[in-house]
């Protein structure tokens, strides 16, 4: 088995914010994001897999590309992720929620259209921080 990893990237904005808290209390745990603010996401998805004879792929990156803009970036690229993207509804979205809901997505799509394993989702949204989620 070999991993390998496409990259993707987009922009979105979120605020973090718990609607049943007062400002001050967000202003608290969430510090400035608590406030509307947009990042430049990576989206890093990694698949596993045995390397095919043919083509010496894993998987074809270019499709496992397409599959990730259809699935993911077309949903959230300039969005605003607590309002715009149907499946964060009811979500605060944090990295790692986001991260989840990425997985969730992409997990069976990857399996359907290309044969193979979704292995790790890597979601950076800072130069300081990123999740890298392996699934439930």
């Amino acid at each position: 088995m070999i991993q390998i990893t496409r990259r993707e990237t987009f922009n979105a904005a979120h605020r973090l914010f718990n609607p049943k808290w007062s400002e001050e209390k967000n202003y608290e745990v969430f510090g400035p994001c608590s406030k509307v603010h947009g990042h430049n996401w990576e989206l890093f998805v990694t698949v596993i897999g045995e390397v095919a004879e043919d083509t010496g792929f894993v998987v074809d990156l270019k499709a496992l590309s397409r599959t990730m803009r259809e699935e993911v970036i077309s949903k959230v690229d300039h969005t605003y992720l607590n309002e715009d993207v149907a499946f964060l509804a009811g979500k605060l979205p944090t990295t790692e929620n986001f991260a989840i809901a990425i997985w969730d997505i992409l997990k069976p799509a990857i399996k359907e259209k290309h044969g193979v394993d979704l292995y790790k989702i890597k979601l950076t949204e800072t130069a300081n921080h990123y999740v890298e989620y392996f699934g439930h």
